[in-house]
């Protein structure tokens, strides 16, 4: 769309003209001055007729007078900026003495425009009269500190100079009026064939390019927009592929961050069926020389010396004391639950295996299936569930370790969904296997 307002891009005011814009320059030494589309506000004053030129104005037009009406008469104001130099006014006045009364009889006519350009634009679909509108109308713009160096010029040298360059922007470029018809395809005059006086006709410039050069140029273009959307593509693939970095190495890390931990966990199982080894192995030890001692008695042998037997747990037992007391975890007090569960019914292997697998399957089913509430929920009158864990000392315990809690009147147990703490319930199920796959498991 043709610019309707010049813009100073230094303070914004927008200007209906180019006289507006030198006066704006001259009194504020602006010089960066640009087309608008931007209409300059239009508001009349319904009662008093007073011009507005902006919301501010008509604001405090309002304060001042109390009227609040004002009619919008923008898009009437509102025309193209011409960007043709004014001619002097000598020229003028000699037009109008020589003229006289022939000027206002002067004869229109369809102005002359190049007759190459107006073809390709018929081949290319357009009707005739649209494309000689658009060649017509179609220019090539010039910076705007030209054109007001243009204007405010009084030297005739320098205003034959700007004539002669605007005549030669016109009709020069297939591509602008093009784009010309793009921009102009709404006004209600799109297909009316232009017309001009005919004291100003314009002379058709030459054809600038021939066929072959015409087709040269469009492979050009084609070729600059191909390379062009290339280098985009290419940009935005080297984006992904930094994208595609980062996420891999954060999830190298995340990885490496987990095996660590799992690589921790482990340690530290064997390093408690470790210990749990050798307390184990130390109460047989125990009790082979209790045994030991027994028979020596019945045999009215004299007792060893325990000078001369070797020096065994009290040492490190004194040192650990020495070691500050810690409360003890929660996998230790299952450890302990299932210890007492062991030696409570170390008559009866089968009975404590039984047991153990039970609670096993609670522990395992539970961290399984979370959101199923028949894994979270035992009936305590079961006779199955009281002769494999109900029973025992230590196996109610583990359950309510492993969060489960008695509900309506102690008929249930039941583990509630928020209360499920899937790090308890693997704990719990490596104890489990730990008590089922450890034979000395139990024996102190």
């Amino acid at each position: 769309m043709a610019g309707v307002s010049l813009k100073c891009g230094d303070c914004g005011t927008l200007l209906k003209s180019v006289e507006e814009a030198q006066e704006h320059a001259e009194l504020t030494k602006h010089a960066n001055f640009v087309e608008s589309t931007e209409a300059v506000l239009n508001l009349v004053c319904s009662s008093c007729g007073k011009p507005c030129r902006s919301k501010t104005e008509s604001d405090l037009h309002t304060k001042r007078t109390g009227h609040t009406e004002f009619v919008d008469k923008t898009s009437e104001a509102a025309k193209p900026i011409s960007l043709e130099a004014p001619k002097p006014e000598k020229d003028l006045e000699m037009e109008e003495a020589g003229g006289g009364s022939s000027s206002q009889q002067e004869e229109l006519i369809v102005p002359e425009v190049n007759q190459q350009l107006l073809s390709e634009l018929e081949e290319m679909g357009f009707p005739k009269e649209r494309a000689t509108r658009a060649l017509h109308f179609s220019v090539v713009h010039l910076p705007l500190h030209v054109l007001v160096l243009c204007r405010t010029s009084h030297t005739p040298e320098v205003r034959v100079l700007f004539r002669k360059i605007l005549s030669f922007c016109h009709n020069v470029s297939l591509e602008a009026a093009a784009n010309w018809i793009v921009e102009h395809e709404n006004d209600p005059d799109i297909d009316q064939m232009p017309l001009v006086p005919a004291s100003q006709k314009a002379e058709a410039a030459k054809p600038s390019l021939t066929p072959e050069e015409i087709k040269q140029k469009q492979q050009e273009l084609r070729e600059r927009a191909r390379k062009k959307k290339e280098e985009e593509e290419k940009r935005m693939e080297r984006e992904r592929e930094k994208e595609r970095i980062r996420v891999g190495r954060e999830l190298l890390e995340a990885k490496r961050i987990e095996e660590e931990n799992e690589r921790k966990r482990l340690l530290a199982l064997r390093k408690a069926e470790k210990e749990e080894e050798q307390r184990a192995r130390e109460k047989i030890r125990q009790k082979l020389e209790e045994d030991k001692a027994e028979r020596r008695r019945k045999l009215g042998l004299p007792a060893e010396d325990p000078a001369g037997a070797k020096p065994s747990a009290p040492p490190v037992e004194e040192k650990k004391s020495f070691l500050p007391v810690r409360p003890a975890t929660k996998a230790e007090q299952m450890r302990e639950c299932l210890r007492t569960l062991k030696q409570n019914h170390k008559d009866d292997d089968a009975k404590v295996k039984t047991a153990f697998n039970t609670l096993l399957t609670f522990a395992k089913n539970v961290a399984t299936n979370p959101n199923e509430e028949k894994f979270r929920k035992i009936r305590l009158t079961n006779p199955n569930f009281q002769d494999r864990v109900g029973k025992l000392k230590g196996g109610m315990e583990f359950l309510e370790l492993c969060g489960f809690e008695k509900i309506e009147g102690g008929e249930f147990l039941y583990l509630p969904r928020e209360k499920v703490d899937i790090a308890v319930l693997h704990s719990a199920g490596s104890e489990l296997n730990s008590a089922i796959n450890n034979p000395f498991f139990g024996v102190l």
